[in-house]
């Protein structure tokens, strides 16, 4: 299994930096970071997206994801989202999601991952989930000319956060170019068992991100090991369905010390991952010994 490691953790070094010190840990894969300090579309040409792409390889890397959820280049965490009241936010937000498909496809990732809109505000659920159909339905055409998916992040606070409200909305869907990006600590947060909502949802799931959280439920990233997941429960229902795709951990929260928090959590996940079947042999043999390819 392809196991990387998000450059959102990473905003204090420049990209290269993070994919270096990234393959440096032992990951095989990398999710970036579509915004700025990162991969910002506006902010790299084409010649820049080929570097990318060569620095990754150079690397021994597999790019995982293209994350596309932020907007720190233009607005927040969140914002401009898809279901804003004004028509002119929703569309920086879709040639957001634009862009990133083109920079996906050319630096040779498979998917993009997107927020799901929100948080509500003033817009009505019902009115909520028309714009956010509206919206995909504006980029879905050139993600499945490019052949790059777009995968829906559920997240709390947000206009869909739980296995039932993605499957409900997935279901209405007419295009495989739209999957889920599984955040399992997310679901986690909506007050359910990871390893069932997967289950619930396999079919649709592109990409996975892996981050423990506290028995609270608050919605806080931390190094697994640090909070309340059963990572072997959910480990086990991914190798038992199957899933072919990859799994990146995400620890944004971490950005003094990503590199400790992305070694302390690769030591704590190589049992589990070992408990639950999943071969991930190609990325600690590397760890700590190859380094990267400058």
């Amino acid at each position: 299994m392809i196991f990387g490691y998000s450059t959102n953790a990473f905003v204090k070094f420049s990209l290269p930096d993070a994919i270096m010190k990234i393959a440096g840990l032992g990951f095989n894969g990398v999710e970036v970071m579509a915004d700025r300090p990162h991969l910002y579309p506006p902010d790299y040409d084409a010649g820049a997206l080929r570097a990318v792409a060569d620095l990754i390889r150079r690397n021994g890397l597999v790019v995982t994801n293209l994350n596309s959820f932020t907007l720190f280049a233009v607005g927040d965490m969140h914002l401009p989202s898809w279901i804003e009241p004004e028509r002119s936010r929703r569309e920086i937000r879709i040639r957001h999601t634009l862009d990133c498909l083109k920079a996906a496809s050319a630096i040779g990732c498979p998917n993009i991952s997107v927020p799901p809109g929100g948080p509500l505000n003033t817009v009505t659920r019902k009115e909520a989930l028309t714009l956010f159909h509206q919206g995909l339905e504006a980029v879905i055409p050139l993600a499945e000319e490019l052949g790059v998916r777009i995968l829906v992040e559920p997240e709390p606070d947000l206009l869909i956060e739980n296995t039932r409200q993605i499957k409900a909305f997935m279901q209405e869907i007419r295009s495989d170019a739209v999957g889920i990006n599984f955040d399992m600590g997310h679901f986690f947060c909506a007050g359910e068992a990871p390893e069932d909502a997967f289950e619930t949802l396999f079919e649709w799931v592109g990409h996975v991100h892996l981050e423990d959280i506290a028995p609270s439920r608050v919605h806080r990233h931390l190094i697994p090991g640090h909070g309340a997941i059963d990572f072997l429960r959910v480990l086990k229902t991914l190798a038992r369905t199957g899933y072919q795709g990859a799994v990146s951990l995400e620890l944004y929260p971490y950005a003094d010390r990503p590199e400790e928090a992305g070694r302390e959590s690769l030591e704590a996940l190589r049992p589990v991952f070992d408990a639950a079947g999943i071969s991930l042999s190609q990325v600690f043999a590397r760890s700590f010994k190859t380094g990267s390819v400058p």
